[in-house]
């Protein structure tokens, strides 16, 4: 019986950690995502991408090395997919979703 109850708790436990230990840049780096690129991409390790044809965000790193995409981010993101819109970020929201994009390698 107090196999059934720890087994799961230790699970829970050991599933949240990595997301209670992302530094604050991380955390801001995900939001960024989450609210600005999830609609298309997978910013997690595991899920597709809504969009198909939108590489999921874990992929990035065997493409390019992660960072080399701040100039990118930096000039603007004008390609992509077909449907990505155009967009240009701070120097802040770039070291914050690249130190997030790290945490997906």
């Amino acid at each position: 019986m107090i196999g059934r109850i720890l087994v799961p708790l230790a699970f829970t436990l050991i599933t949240l950690t990595p997301a209670a230990a992302a530094s604050p840049q991380e955390q801001r780096g995900k939001t960024f995502a989450l609210n600005n690129c999830a609609k298309c991409h997978s910013i997690d390790k595991v899920s597709p991408s809504p969009l198909k044809i939108a590489p999921p965000f874990r992929t990035l790193h065997t493409r390019y090395p992660i960072e080399t995409l701040g100039e990118a981010l930096a000039e603007g993101i004008y390609t992509g997919h077909p449907t990505m819109p155009a967009f240009q970020l701070e120097p802040d929201q770039i070291g914050d979703l690249l130190a997030y994009l790290k945490t997906l390698e």
